[in-house]
């Protein structure tokens, strides 16, 4: 036996080896047979989509996330490293309520123990979730919709102007997209809040190693090892520049890639840093302090490739017909400076910051803390 019967408030969380394991279906029937909610890692968030998600875990994960790993008494990790940006410095902290249950097909990952009273199985994760299936599972409907009732309450709360374009994005998408996704703010904003319509998308973040630069090339892989499909290459100012001569392969390949770019005209992550820890000292981050921006739209027209200039995300609308078609396109989409990426864990108290206002947290208390 696996689960625990006297939990009344589990969850499962799944990384990137169950999506090597190839248990994508078997996780929605889990979800359809126990109504247990399941979170994410930054990298698999595309694995819970549509009504099923609720968001990822971590550093600059999803407040409500977060806030129920705070409250659940029994963690069952599928696949998921649980490394630094999940679970931060003092592993006591992690999901301070809750019993820890581990799967991971790789021992050394297990060797890194987390709760000194954790489960672990060193199993591949498809036989573990069939484990896992036939077992005699209560029902969890209740915890289930107190949890996507926090998630609906705080879904705008923490919104900036990254996050509100991200939606805005997900709206105009088609169900089921391939979507790729740059390293820089833009990821956090994505994976954060992009909702995908149906469950058989695909967000292939570049993850892991913190690459800029990867979103094109990944965007032209997608769309070549699937027959040149439609394609959506969600990037910044920063991470475009760094391979932006693969225009003219987009361009000579006839695929149709659909680039959005997230333009601050600022290395955000970077500026932000700079913002809140060093008095706004900018080094070669913004435009003045030595960093520049081309115009995207005049530099993807002289590759033959038909773009444009949006002031706000509210302008995405008049342009569904481009992200309908099968020609590559740029949607040059301008963003104020200094728009923060927030929410964030503050590792060594493991608070989430900005603070709640009091009328939500004791709302959110209400709801999940019972």
């Amino acid at each position: 036996m696996i689960f625990r019967m006297t939990s009344r408030k589990p969850v499962l969380i799944v990384g990137n080896g169950a999506r090597a394991a190839g248990i994508s279906e078997l996780i929605y029937e889990f979800i359809e047979k126990t109504h247990i909610p399941v979170l994410t890692t930054m990298n698999t968030v595309d694995m819970i989509q549509d009504k099923y998600r609720i968001g990822f875990i971590g550093t600059y994960g999803n407040r409500a996330s977060n806030m129920i790993m705070n409250e659940c008494d029994l963690v069952i990790s599928v696949g998921a490293r649980l490394g630094l940006r999940q679970i931060g410095h003092k592993k006591e902290l992690f999901a301070p309520k809750a019993k820890l249950i581990r799967c991971d097909v790789d021992q050394y990952e297990l060797g890194r123990q987390i709760k000194e009273d954790e489960e672990q199985y060193n199993f591949d994760a498809y036989y573990f979730m069939q484990q896992l299936m036939a077992e005699d599972i209560p029902d969890y409907t209740d915890w289930w919709n107190r949890c996507h009732e926090v998630k609906e309450l705080l879904d705008d709360y923490d919104d900036t102007e990254g996050n509100k374009l991200i939606k805005k994005i997900g709206e105009v998408l088609p169900e089921n997209p391939m979507v790729t996704v740059d390293i820089g703010q833009n990821v956090c904003w994505t994976a954060q809040s992009l909702v995908l319509k149906g469950t058989k998308g695909r967000i292939i973040i570049g993850g892991g190693y913190g690459a800029m630069g990867v979103g094109l090339p990944y965007a032209i892989g997608a769309s070549i090892s699937n027959g040149k499909s439609l394609t959506f290459c969600i990037t910044g100012d920063g991470g475009l520049q760094m391979n932006i001569q693969e225009l003219e392969t987009v361009k000579r390949e006839k695929l149709p890639i659909k680039i959005l770019v997230v333009n601050n005209k600022e290395l955000g992550k970077i500026t932000e840093i700079q913002h809140g820890s060093y008095d706004d000292r900018f080094c070669t981050t913004n435009e003045e302090s030595g960093y520049t921006v081309p115009d995207f739209e005049k530099v993807a027209i002289a590759y033959g490739i038909k773009a444009a200039t949006l002031e706000s995300y509210h302008e995405l609308d008049k342009y569904k017909e481009w992200l309908e078609d099968e020609e590559p396109c740029l949607l040059n989409i301008m963003l104020p400076s200094l728009t923060l990426l927030i929410p964030k864990i503050k590792w060594e108290t493991c608070t989430i910051k900005p603070d709640l206002d009091d009328d939500t947290l004791n709302q959110v208390k209400a709801i999940i803390g019972a």
